[in-house]
């Protein structure tokens, strides 16, 4: 998708002069959305049927059952999978550099070959590492909490 956009739109001269940072942004939303959309696809076939059948049994219409009973229940579902995207999708930025936009991978590359010594790259890789683990931690902090309420029960 990055070469796509990156290289592909650009040779079109539709757009005129686009920095890089611009189509490697499009191409990464452009992927992300489709993986989010299959993973919220997916979450909301996995709320049983008998609760859209129940919801319309109280006269909801179907953009209310929706609304109200089938994406709150199919998000729940998915948040582990959504904040674990996240976590991808931030490492995968780095692969904008592909492009020729100078990120922090591409910064120790261009360090890397002038002055021959590879610890830019060690740096790079501890940077990536530092702004992951964070979003790690927050995902496995909400992934427990989730098992943790669904093992509770509820009081109807």
């Amino acid at each position: 998708m990055l070469y796509l956009v990156g290289f592909g739109l650009p040779a079109l001269g539709i757009f005129g002069r686009v920095p890089v940072v611009l189509w490697g942004t499009i191409a990464i939303v452009l992927t992300y959305s489709a993986y989010i959309a299959e993973v919220l696809r997916a979450g909301m076939e996995a709320v049983h049927p008998s609760q859209r059948v129940a919801a319309r049994s109280l006269g909801l219409t179907h953009g209310q059952t929706l609304r109200i009973v089938v994406i709150p229940q199919g998000v729940r579902k998915v948040v582990p999978a959504l904040m674990n995207d996240f976590v991808s999708m931030q490492k995968d930025v780095g692969l904008i550099s592909v492009l020729g936009a100078v990120d922090a991978v591409r910064a120790a590359q261009i360090s890397a070959a002038q002055y021959y010594n590879f610890t830019p790259y060690i740096v790079a890789a501890l940077l990536f590492v530092a702004m992951a683990l964070p979003m790690i931690r927050l995902t496995d902090y909400v992934s427990a909490r989730l098992a943790k309420r669904e093992q509770m029960g509820g009081i109807v």
